[in-house]
């Protein structure tokens, strides 16, 4: 016969390990159906590093916008000095004809004059040196040489100022490459690091941009007295540019760096600023305090005054942030960036 022994069973001290075991198991289950999942320490690690590259991309821009500004000031006055040469060059070439059709007629009539071949050497200066021999020149002739030795030095520091300014502007154009491949390094970078998420989590990082725009449209912006005249036309100009895109250097009026967007918005109102964010941070009054300002002043953000905006009211600015952003109003507190001062155009 089969044996029907029934099983042995378990000492009490056991079975109070196995239910308390089973409820901390349960209790464990239930938290982690109940509480959100911990976040992915590298992914947060991955948005830092993107979004302090999109800020030193930013800061570079304002330094590139700089060189920019520059290469283009000292190209107009290197341009201006060569035809500044160019017609000293035609003037001392018609007193050197003038001067050799006296030569020559002198040679004709009997030889010729000590002062004018003294003049007509490799070394004509030489003969400031001589002005005993001025007497043996007409007063015409004397006159023309004078004129002839004064624009010759003059055409001579004309040219070393030329190539003064030529070189400046090759030193100017080196640091505008070196400021635009570090921009695209950056945003590559950027790129890079952003390629490493996965698209669910791009796909939040975009949607986030989008909600930050799409709040732009509904921000309110109280009832603060606001700028007039010109300022407030420019102002109003920088307000229909709301959603068009940042790029890095842009001046408008369909993309915009931060400072493009104010240079821009103040030149449709008949203003012309500065490029930089550092040089129009001194283009007016400065506003030290945010409760005075006024919509339509300048907001300077960064401790290198390396962003700049228009002050929209209620604490609200408007601006061109960042890559991969649109010109929209945001919070100033929100915006990550420390405010430096106002100024008011």
């Amino acid at each position: 016969m089969a044996s029907h022994r029934r099983p042995k069973q378990p000492s009490h001290g056991y079975t109070s390990v196995l239910t308390a075991t089973a409820a901390v198991t349960v209790a464990l289950s239930a938290q982690s159906a109940s509480a959100d999942p911990l976040p992915d320490p590298n992914k947060k690690g991955v948005q830092a590093q993107v979004d302090r590259l999109y800020e030193q991309a930013t800061q570079a821009t304002e330094k590139y916008n700089g060189a920019k500004e520059s290469a283009g000031k000292l190209q107009k006055e290197a341009d201006n000095l060569y035809e500044e040469v160019v017609r000293k060059q035609a003037a001392l070439n018609e007193l050197r004809q003038q001067l050799g059709s006296a030569a020559t007629a002198q040679y004709r009539s009997g030889g010729l004059d000590p002062s004018l071949q003294l003049l007509l050497s490799t070394d004509p200066d030489a003969y400031l040196d001589q002005a005993s021999g001025l007497d043996r020149l007409s007063a015409r002739q004397s006159d023309t040489l004078q004129r002839f030795l004064s624009q010759q030095r003059a055409l001579q520091q004309q040219r070393a100022q030329a190539a003064e300014k030529f070189g400046s502007l090759q030193e100017t154009r080196k640091e505008l490459g070196s400021k635009k491949k570090e921009i695209q390094g950056k945003l590559a970078e950027a790129q890079r690091l952003l390629n490493t998420l996965t698209a669910e989590e791009r796909a939040e990082r975009v949607a986030k941009e989008e909600r930050a725009n799409r709040a732009s449209e509904r921000v309110e912006l109280g009832n603060e007295a606001s700028a007039s005249g010109r300022t407030a036309a420019a102002f109003n100009a920088a307000k229909s540019r709301v959603g068009m895109p940042y790029v890095w250097g842009a001046t408008g009026p369909g993309s915009f760096d931060c400072s493009g967007l104010t240079s821009w918005a103040f030149q449709q109102a008949d203003v012309s600023l500065p490029r930089t964010s550092q040089a129009q941070a001194n283009a007016g009054t400065r506003i030290n305090s945010i409760g005075a300002l006024k919509p339509g002043d300048l907001v300077i953000m960064r401790t290198d005054l390396s962003h700049v905006g228009f002050y929209a009211g209620n604490g609200q600015i408007l601006h061109a942030p960042k890559p991969g952003a649109q010109v929209r109003y945001e919070s100033m507190a929100r915006s990550g960036m420390p405010f430096m001062w106002g100024v008011r155009i």
